[in-house]
């Protein structure tokens, strides 16, 4: 799949997540097979660019080609100004979102919100387009609801105003993530456009991610909650659409050894307090599956220092290569 001068290759692509895709994550998911990364929403308020949370999702240092920078907002001026901000700031991509369901970015009328106003999105979309010399791209779901299923409307206009690739999740606004992604949507709007049209919803294995190919005609599959616990996904759907073989799960040292330097990374960029609590929620998401995840979250969420951490999961790990329970008891 081309975007712009960028070859992106895998066609699977992390999906931008807030509060997840930060950039440890990214580095990981690229390492290990994601053919793009796109970076969590940033704030188009320049008010807010210098902020402790701002200046972290804005750190692209030493982060692989290329940098997608995804930009939330409503007013189409301010819009144009974040993205030239990010693009001197190292953004390749700028992703405008059109997708996100969370109520207090859709009470702010950005996100998802936005697909109700399509005179507003075709002024965003020109804006952005017209203030950087980077290409844009864009995420939407289906509508905002079901008697309201305007994506392909909104991907004419986004098209005709000089999107370079548009993403669009299986689902409308007041779906959330709840029941099924539909994919018919989706291959109506890849057939009618000539851009690249990227799948998103409900991806979570190899043999899906061929499917939702086969079933739209997109040109790539972009992963969003099914990578959270199981970045090694990348690699496995790039090799399957490769050669149509199937990779074994990762076995519980590789596992154990992805997790922990994940976690290194993380106290690393974060700093120790900040990285051991966000690191939690991403020690839970790799246990999830195991039939101890409740008991070892509730001791590994107690760990206060990084050292504390990263030994409590090291053992957790041990035990199960082992074969062996793990000793899940408190840390002192």
């Amino acid at each position: 799949m081309q975007i712009g001068p960028y070859r992106i290759e895998p066609k699977v692509l992390l999906a931008p997540m807030a509060g997840v895709t930060d950039k440890p994550f990214r580095l990981l998911c690229k390492r290990l097979g994601a053919g793009l990364a796109v970076s969590e929403m940033t704030t188009s308020d320049p008010r807010f660019w210098n902020t402790v949370k701002s200046l972290h999702r804005m750190d692209h240092v030493d982060e692989p080609d290329p940098i997608s920078v995804q930009i939330a907002g409503t007013v189409p001026e301010v819009m144009a100004e974040a993205a030239r901000y990010n693009v001197d700031h190292g953004a390749q991509l700028i992703d405008i979102n059109m997708g996100c369901p969370a109520k207090k970015v859709c009470n702010a009328w950005a996100g998802s919100a936005l697909m109700r106003e399509p005179l507003l999105v075709a002024r965003i979309v020109e804006a952005v387009v017209k203030a950087v010399d980077v290409p844009v791209t864009l995420k939407i779901r289906t509508g905002w609801d079901a008697d309201h299923k305007n994506a392909p409307e909104i991907a004419r206009i986004a098209e005709d105003a000089g999107i370079a690739a548009l993403a669009v999740h299986g689902r409308t606004r007041d779906q959330q993530y709840t029941g099924i992604a539909e994919y018919e949507t989706i291959a109506a709007i890849k057939a009618m456009l000539k851009i690249p049209v990227i799948a998103n919803g409900d991806i979570d294995s190899p043999q899906k991610a061929k499917a939702v190919l086969d079933a739209t005609g997109c040109d790539a599959v972009m992963i969003g909650r099914a990578a959270q616990g199981r970045p090694w996904i990348f690699g496995r759907i790039a090799h399957y659409l490769a050669c149509g073989e199937l990779l074994a799960e990762p076995s519980l040292v590789e596992v154990r050894d992805i997790l922990l330097g994940h976690l290194e990374q993380l106290h690393a960029f974060y700093g120790e307090v900040s990285g051991v609590r966000i690191a939690r929620k991403h020690l839970g998401w790799y246990a999830k599956d195991r039939p101890e995840n409740t008991a070892f979250r509730a001791v590994v969420n107690r760990a206060q220092t990084a050292q504390e951490q990263l030994q409590l999961t090291r053992d957790y790990f041990d035990a199960l290569i082992a074969g062996a329970p793990p000793a899940l008891s408190v840390a002192a």
